[in-house]
């Protein structure tokens, strides 16, 4: 099976050839290539106090919002900041708002804290609300909330019958 004078020949005869050839760059055939390492999960895009966005922002990753957006926004994880206002509509699995949305929301778990405050309607799977959270809107439940479509989607603009007007 292995004999020692292979092993120690300097290289390859003119009728063999190496299975893998040392120096070569090349990748494998068929373009597969596989990473050595998993990809660790990329960190939270954080968009700072001093930052306005206008228009839509959508990722597959996490969003934190410090500033403020005036349009929508998709994300994966979405933290909204305590100082930090959205006026849009606001779509993520996971929706915590620590400051001031103006517009729907939509996510699987949506959390107010207790500094929260949310001025349009909720629709969500799961929802908790902390003491002190101020919210003016509708709150409903769907299995997947994160599908634009249903009798849930109100036109832009609506308000709630009998809402006073929101003060700053």
């Amino acid at each position: 099976m292995f004999s020692k004078s292979k092993i120690n020949e300097p290289g390859p005869k003119a009728t063999e050839t190496p299975a893998v050839p040392a120096s070569s760059p090349a990748p494998a055939p068929g373009g597969d290539y596989k990473a050595s390492a998993p990809k660790a999960k990329p960190p939270a895009s954080i968009l700072s106090a001093d930052l306005l966005v206008t228009g839509n922002m959508k990722t597959t990753g996490d969003i934190q919002i410090e500033g403020q957006v005036d349009g929508d926004i998709r994300a994966h994880l979405l933290t909204i900041g305590e100082g930090a206002t959205v006026k849009g509509e606001v779509m993520a699995d996971d929706v915590v708002i620590h400051g001031r949305i103006v517009g729907r929301v939509r996510g699987l778990k949506v959390r107010l804290t207790s500094t929260a405050r949310v001025e349009g309607d909720i629709i969500h799977k799961t929802i908790a609300i902390e003491s002190g959270a101020h919210f003016e809107g509708s709150v409903q439940r769907q299995d997947d909330p994160l599908t634009t479509g249903g009798k849930a989607k109100m036109p832009t603009g609506s308000s709630t019958p009998g809402a006073e007007p929101a003060k700053s």
